[in-house]
């Protein structure tokens, strides 16, 4: 074959599956709630088999695994027009950050410089990959959410860098006067 009738042939076939899905909207990458879930009060502990089931492969992968998500993403497109609400564990719910201490860090991944509720993440030292980190968990399940990075001089209030995988959170946006259910209107008697 030669190689015009090749070229043409490959963006025939581009065009038509680039056309299959149009009309179907896109479901975000990052898991999203319309409301705030009920948080862990205590420790969550599962077996390896129960958070198979319970959660994704990718969120499995992140949280239990330590995975990392591809940097620049969809799920960080996601994140960047994403407007005010809280993220919380894809693992146990826990409340981990909020929009307001929520910035673009440039790098590639979801970043905060400070968590919502302190108490739901630890850090620990990490020495993978031949070099020393400090990774972030969620104190209620133990799943890997990222890292933490210091002194990089972001106009923050306190120089940190959360650099989270957002595959390992759930997105709640704030509700909006709009989105509060107004009171139901009695319905007309008849006489």
């Amino acid at each position: 074959m030669r190689p015009a009738r090749l070229i043409l042939r490959l963006i025939a076939c581009s065009v038509a599956l680039a056309g299959c899905d149009a009309g179907e909207p896109k479901k975000p990458v990052m898991e999203t709630r319309t409301e705030v879930p009920a948080e862990p009060t205590d420790k969550v502990v599962k077996t390896d088999a129960e958070w198979k089931k319970e959660l994704t492969p990718e969120q499995y992968r992140i949280l239990r695994q330590a995975g990392t998500e591809r940097a620049n993403g969809e799920v960080y497109k996601e994140f960047k027009h994403q407007g005010a609400g809280t993220y919380h564990c894809a693992g146990c719910n826990a409340l981990l950050f909020s929009s307001d201490q929520k910035f673009d860090s440039g790098c590639g991944w979801p970043s905060f410089y400070d968590p919502a509720k302190a108490e739901n993440v630890t850090i620990k030292k990490d020495t993978t990959l031949g070099m020393t980190r400090v990774e972030v968990l969620c104190a209620k399940c133990g799943g890997h959410l990222g890292h933490v990075f210091e002194g990089e001089g972001f106009n923050t209030p306190t120089d940190q860098r959360y650099c989270i995988n957002g595959g390992g959170l759930v997105f709640v946006p704030a509700k909006t006067k709009t989105d509060e259910k107004q009171p139901a209107k009695a319905e007309p008697t008849k006489s």
